[in-house]
């Protein structure tokens, strides 16, 4: 009776997993089928961070127009109204009044004052405003290597997941497969049972093993699912898309192995050196303030005075208006400044040495990476080979034992064991795909051709 409700149990299970894979057979089917190249395209298009470089590329067009208008002449209208409901007095000669020898104290101005002018000041001689304009360029030129930095950063962690993707799906596809044949391999024993031909312990054995490598389903299909998730943030994807990764796409291409590549032509060490160029501007722009400044400044000026508000009042109220004008020309020299520019200048130096030992570091860890990518692509070529012989080899030990089994010749320990050896060698080969792919993906990125993954 015991067995019998284990069989039951088992039955219901196999079902639930067989009707899983035709749901899950479903899911794909209406999935949106996703290449590496679909992928990455969509992630540029999509990513927040590729969006945001876009937008620092977009946002450096405004720096220049900024520093520009520096250049440009500065246009700005004022006006102001006074009352003063106290005016000063002033202590004048009495001569003034036909009083000689004596001091009259007279109010000077009026209670009103309204005035309103245009000011006009044009830059002549600014050493900062020109060392400016050609930061901004180069600020520019600086986030246009940051965008495409970026977007191989963006490259990079779409493959990396998406073969982790297809991996999970990889050892979910051979859990199936293992439970299919050990599945037959139940219902042979089970026939043999029912007809005393084989022992109870046989056959619960196996009931066990089913009931293992389904839970062990559900954990995989645990696992792509959550990688599935990684590769859809990565590529800033909606988390509820359905998508299909086609076999097709993780295959074993041989890759050029040359000397080390130019680390000067690699997007991490151009980005330095205009980083190194943004600095060597940011010191001018000290040093800029050791120069003189030459401004012209105009202005014109209309003025109303009287004892009663001047807007809307005429000479018949005491109120009159007049204008004036004035036209300057503005020399500034900086003469001394407590050495607070001297110690400006020092630390901008200082800022341009760091900035050579990253580009020192940056060109080591460079090269670091390539040969280390060409050390894993050689070792995983050999494990590959070694994994594929082995997984062949399993196979051949699985179907002997399994023959074995069937005429008496072998228990069902060995054939459990060849089963699990065989699983075992599957998942290994599968691995060694993976650890090929991810370094090949490291050998294309220290070689600066990430973007040829999108062609």
């Amino acid at each position: 009776m015991k067995t019998i409700s284990s069989l039951t149990k088992l039955k219901a299970v196999a079902f639930i997993f067989v009707a899983s894979l035709f749901i899950s057979e479903s899911v794909q089917a209406q999935g949106q089928t996703l290449t590496l190249k679909d992928a990455i395209k969509y992630a540029l298009e999509n990513k927040a961070d590729s969006k945001k470089a876009k937008l620092q590329v977009e946002n450096s067009n405004y720096q220049i127009q900024e520093v520009r208008s520096r250049a440009l002449p500065q246009i700005t209208a004022n006006g102001n109204m006074t009352y003063n409901p106290i005016l000063q007095l002033n202590a004048l000669p009495g001569d003034i009044f036909g009083a000689p020898g004596t001091t009259v104290l007279a109010p000077l101005g009026q209670k009103w004052t309204a005035t309103g002018g245009v000011t006009l000041t044009q830059a002549i001689f600014d050493q900062a405003v020109f060392t400016g304009l050609k930061a901004a360029k180069t600020t520019r030129e600086f986030y246009q290597i940051n965008q495409q930095l970026t977007e191989e950063q963006v490259i990079e962690r779409v493959a990396n997941n998406y073969y982790q993707v297809f991996v999970q799906r990889e050892k979910l596809a051979v859990v199936d497969s293992n439970y299919v044949n050990t599945s037959k391999v139940r219902d042979i024993i089970k026939g043999q049972f029912e007809n005393g031909l084989a022992k109870k312990i046989d056959l619960d054995r196996l009931t066990v093993n089913l009931y293992n490598i389904n839970t062990q389903r559900q954990q995989l299909i645990n696992a792509v699912q959550l990688q599935e998730n990684s590769l859809k943030f990565y590529m800033g994807m909606p988390i509820e898309t359905p998508i299909v990764i086609p076999d097709t796409e993780f295959e074993v291409t041989p890759q050029m192995l040359s000397e080390a590549p130019n680390t000067a032509t690699r997007t991490e060490y151009l980005l330095l050196e205009k980083q190194e160029q943004l600095l060597t501007y940011q010191k001018k722009a000290v040093i800029a303030e050791y120069y003189p400044t030459l401004s012209l400044s105009g202005s014109y000026n209309y003025i109303g005075q009287g004892p009663e508000m001047p807007l809307g009042a005429k000479p018949a109220d005491g109120v009159y208006w007049s204008d004036y004008s004035s036209i300057g020309l503005n020399l500034r020299i900086p003469i001394f400044t407590g050495f607070g520019t001297r110690a400006r200048v020092r630390q901008a130096d200082v800022d341009i040495r760091k900035n050579k030992e990253d580009m020192i570091d940056t060109k080591l860890s460079l090269d670091l990476a390539y040969e280390n990518a060409k050390t894993q692509i050689n070792n995983s070529l050999i494990t590959i080979k070694n994994q594929g012989e082995n997984v062949q080899l399993a196979q051949e030990v699985l179907d002997n034992t399994k023959n074995n089994y069937y005429n008496g010749l072998a228990p069902l320990t060995d054939l459990l064991d060849a089963e699990n050896s065989h699983v075992e060698a599957q998942n290994n080969y599968t691995s060694a795909l993976l650890d090929y792919k991810l370094a090949e993906i490291q050998l294309i990125k220290a070689k600066g051709e990430l973007r040829t993954l999108t062609n």
